[in-house]
């Protein structure tokens, strides 16, 4: 008799709903007398993992398109990134990496033939400035550097990233003590000259003194040379790229 009252499996929609209660859960002030506060944040990881396993697939069985549109959809169609990317903190390393894993998957993720994490994104830009000041956070700053880098792939995004006083505070992040956060900081920089020419070159012939910032980079050892060299290497040619197109229309 027992059997006859199995739980129903959870769908992917339900998966991100109990996700984004519990993250709202997450976001509130902790409370000593939540006996159960520990219980809820084990499982708030627990659906992240799940989430995961079902973009990416696992050792068993790949990822189901159909369920990959319906946890899309839904993870978009109210504030569940704001809520993961502002309470990230509060989850432990295991869960920051699972939920960097799934932020990355959905902004490549279509639902009828469309990226609607570009959607989402062009109405709430202002996360980028939560992740970009994460390199200023030790802890954080691989996974909001993971996650910017992903989300710059949006041209619209990338165009907010560049046209913002946030641009210039990547000289600083590029020469921080951490190697490793420099490291990253220096990609996500290659990644914004490089990802979107036509808005690179745009932005490049509207503030053409800006680059004059970069050379003093050249001095520093603090962080990888290459890195600088190339991204220098790719402003000089989208700078010639567009040069060109303007003599020859």
């Amino acid at each position: 008799m027992k059997g006859l009252f199995k739980s129903k499996p959870r769908t992917p929609v339900d998966i991100v709903r109990q996700t984004r209660d519990l993250l709202i859960y997450a976001g509130r002030s902790p409370d000593s007398r939540e006996a159960k506060r520990e219980e809820k944040m084990a499982e708030l990881f627990k659906n992240i993992r799940e989430l995961k396993c079902i973009l990416y697939g696992n050792s068993e069985s790949e990822p189901v398109s159909e369920a990959c549109a319906q946890l899309t959809h839904e993870f978009f169609r109210e504030n569940t990134l704001r809520l993961l990317i502002t309470c990230l903190p509060k989850l432990n390393l295991e869960a920051r990496k699972d939920a960097t894993q799934v932020v990355a998957n959905l902004q490549r993720q279509q639902v009828n033939s469309r990226l609607i994490a570009s959607d989402y994104l062009e109405a709430n830009l202002d996360l980028m400035d939560i992740l970009i000041a994460g390199y200023e956070n030790t802890d954080m700053a691989l996974h909001y550097g993971a996650m910017l880098r992903e989300c710059i792939r949006h041209q619209t995004v990338a165009r907010y990233v560049l046209e913002s006083q946030h641009m210039k505070k990547f000289f600083d992040y590029i020469q921080l003590p951490n190697f490793d956060i420099a490291a990253d900081a220096a990609a996500t920089f290659k990644e914004l000259l490089t990802r979107h020419k036509s808005t690179v070159a745009e932005f490049l012939s509207k503030n053409y003194d800006w680059v004059s910032v970069v050379p003093p980079l050249l001095s520093s050892f603090k962080f990888s040379l290459q890195n600088i060299t190339q991204s220098c290497w790719n402003l000089a040619t989208i700078l010639r790229e567009d040069k060109l197109s303007r003599y020859n229309p």
